[in-house]
C-alpha cells in the first residue's frame, strides 16, 4: 500500500461529511495491517480530535500487530473510557503472552475490570 493512499484516507477522515469520514475509516480498517506504523504515528500526533484518536486506536487494534503492543498498553491507564476499551480489545486480539501480561497488570492496578 502506498503512503499517498494512507495520507488521502487520513485527510478524508478529517472531512466535515460523516459519510466521507466513515468511508475513509472503512478503507483503513480493511488495510490496517499494512498501515500499522502510520496509524501508530498518527495516533501519537493527534491531540485535538478525541473522536479521531479513538478511531485511530481502533484501527491500530484492528491491525493485530505486535508492533501495536506498546501503544495499546499505554492506553490502558487512559482517563478516556473509549481509548481504554480499544486498548483492551486490541490486546485481546493480539492474543500473546506480552498482551496478556499487560492486561493482567492493568486489572491488578484497577485500571480495567
Amino acid at each position: 500500500m502506498s503512503r499517498r493512499r494512507f495520507d488521502q484516507a487520513m485527510q478524508l477522515m478529517r472531512d466535515e461529511d460523516p459519510r466521507v469520514r466513515e468511508g475513509a475509516f472503512d478503507f483503513l480498517r480493511e488495510h490496517a495491517d499494512a498501515y500499522v506504523d502510520e496509524l501508530i504515528e498518527e495516533f501519537a500526533a493527534e491531540r485535538d480530535d478525541q473522536g479521531l484518536r479513538c478511531w485511530l486506536l481502533e484501527l491500530v487494534a484492528e491491525a493485530r500487530s505486535a508492533e501495536a503492543l506498546e501503544v495499546l498498553g499505554g492506553q490502558l491507564e487512559s482517563p478516556d473510557e473509549s481509548l481504554r476499551f480499544w486498548a483492551v480489545r486490541g490486546l485481546e486480539m493480539l492474543d500473546s503472552r506480552a498482551a496478556d501480561r499487560l492486561l493482567e497488570q492493568a486489572r491488578d492496578g484497577g485500571w480495567i475490570s
